[in-house]
């Protein structure tokens, strides 16, 4: 992955058929930075951020030991592309300017290097996530959209502070293994992707099923929908694919309405 002269990305086509691009590092670096900044501003829109909470990272298409990631102290709602730092493993800021936050670096670091398949992750303190955090579980399907997280996200039970120990994002990154998302008890939510725009949409849609699950709960006791059910309803709505291409109507949106983030 980061010695590839050139790499395959993938785009939807018709219907459900994919299309190979070949594009080069730096036309994937730019994409990947677009794509993170956009990110940052549709949490921004939606109320995802808290005060210097939360961080999203994506890998660099070259150096595998790299990551492109938010400033801490910059608003979710004013990232712009140029802005974005460049992290080495080491927690050595490589470009860019900024403050580098501690607990995206533990986090984050340690899921790179976990995981060579993920190229992306997110995590932040969006009021339904931390909420849900708090009951100490997994999510369940009780909802088509939930279905995408079916058996496929972890609960990670045991809160120890603020993630600033190396060993705690070890655990983490331990705990997440090969799934899609964590919960992070009393914390909030994580979630991973081989695309930026799979690990965007994760977050969104997880923590709005956080929401429709509270929600439900509130009211009576949710009908779980069959297990088998799920697992199909999963392959659908919750698959790589699925993930890359609900992200594209909010990415979109969000170039139009805010284009300065393109800077």
């Amino acid at each position: 992955m980061a010695d590839q002269a050139s790499s395959v990305i993938m785009n939807k086509g018709d219907g459900a058929n994919l299309e190979a691009i070949v594009q080069s590092p730096e036309e994937i670096r730019q994409e990947r930075k677009t794509k993170l900044a956009a990110t940052l501003r549709l949490f921004g829109k939606f109320g995802f951020d808290e005060g210097v909470a939360g961080h999203v990272t994506v890998r660099d298409p070259e150096l595998a030991d790299h990551f492109w990631v938010n400033p801490m102290g910059r608003s979710f709602k004013q990232v712009k592309v140029s802005e974005l730092m460049l992290v080495n493993h080491k927690g050595d800021v490589v470009e860019g300017n900024g403050l580098l936050n501690g607990a995206a670096f533990t986090i984050h670091s340690r899921i790179h290097m976990s995981n060579p398949s993920i190229t992306a992750a997110a995590h932040s303190h969006s009021l339904f996530g931390k909420a849900f955090s708090a009951l100490g579980k997994l999510l369940d399907p009780i909802t088509q959209d939930s279905c995408a997280f079916f058996e496929d996200h972890v609960l990670f039970d045991d809160f120890t502070g603020v993630v600033l120990t190396l060993s705690e994002g070890d655990r983490i990154a331990e705990a997440l293994g090969d799934h899609k998302a964590a919960i992070l008890r009393n914390h909030g939510l994580l979630t991973v992707g081989e695309t930026i725009d799979a690990a965007a949409w994760w977050y969104i849609t997880m923590e709005r099923s956080c929401q429709a699950q509270l929600m439900a709960e509130a009211a009576g006791k949710p009908t779980l929908i069959n297990r088998d059910i799920a697992l199909v309803t999963r392959e659908t709505v919750g698959s790589p694919e699925a993930g890359w291409f609900s992200f594209q109507p909010l990415f979109d949106v969000i170039i139009d309405e805010q284009p300065d983030l393109l800077d």
